[in-house]
């Protein structure tokens, strides 16, 4: 059901659970779509690409940043000192373990947030061009610049995402920070990449900004969603595509939903309109 708007054409915030019918049905869409022979297909793209990526940057980057690692973790004071009573009380030396997990822990969400980036920038034209022949043919096409803005958003997301979770490795050894840190940063990339790339060939600038407003919260609640999804490992081949379909159902149904609240122009009048 579309949102209602009042005179002066501020939005109503959606009831929780009209938003949460609304985020439900998205998912189940995407479902479908992702069991389409080309949306199988189009898998392989952003799984490959963050498989190559990985095994290039175990390959290249795993020697340096384990003896790197290995050198810093001896200055830490707390990490001696747990390591010494570990290994006096006959377990085991924390450090043996701690540097792997850190190593993997930086190098895997490279390879990971690449594959996303790809989805975003190569797939979800794909993914549009595949829902929107089938559910949203009426929807117009209106956005403006759509490859730039996709590319600028991608790469703003990727830098944050990994400067954020390279700064806030340090908090993973306080409980329970790894699994809240690893599921906020992925809801963000997620939820900041995907809703641009979800309506940015079909909404014009200013419809783009104001379903970002108006629905950011359901983007966020995608995300955190995927987020938790995403740490399952064998999710981690499809959730690519399977994120932009979700993202893609939910942002042109909300696309829909304003154009039949606010119609377009006519053709005639909106072909004069400034970019």
């Amino acid at each position: 059901m579309p949102p209602s708007y009042p005179a002066n054409g501020a939005p109503r915030r959606a009831s929780p659970v009209s938003e949460g019918v609304r985020i439900t049905t998205a998912f189940k869409r995407a479902l479908v779509s992702q069991c389409h022979p080309s949306m199988l297909f189009a898998v392989l793209l952003p799984f490959l690409i963050a498989l190559v990526g990985a095994i290039l940057l175990l390959w290249l980057f795993w020697t340096p940043l384990t003896d790197w690692l290995r050198l810093e973790a001896g200055q830490w004071e707390t990490v001696n000192d747990v390591d010494a009573w570990l290994v006096s009380i006959g377990l085991f030396s924390l450090k043996i373990w701690l540097v792997p997990v850190l190593a993997a822990a930086i190098l895997l969400p490279v390879s990971g947030i690449l594959g996303l980036t790809i989805a975003a920038i190569f797939v979800m034209p794909l993914v549009l061009r595949h829902v929107g022949k089938r559910e949203y043919a009426g929807l117009a096409q209106l956005g403006r610049n759509a490859t730039a803005v996709s590319v600028w958003n991608a790469i703003w997301v990727s830098v944050v995402f990994a400067l954020g979770w390279l700064f806030t490795l340090p908090f993973w050894l306080i409980p329970p920070m790894a699994l809240i840190l690893s599921v906020f940063w992925w809801a963000f990339a997620f939820s900041r990449m995907l809703r641009v790339d979800a309506i940015v060939e079909h909404a014009r600038p200013e419809e783009r900004r104001r379903l970002i407003k108006e629905r950011n919260g359901g983007f966020w609640i995608i995300g955190f969603i995927l987020a938790l999804i995403n740490l399952i490992p064998p999710a981690w081949i499809i959730l690519p595509v399977y994120s932009a379909l979700v993202y893609a159902h939910y942002g042109l149904q909300a696309l829909q939903d304003l154009r039949a609240q606010d119609p377009l122009p006519r053709p005639d009048v909106l072909s004069r309109l400034p970019p």
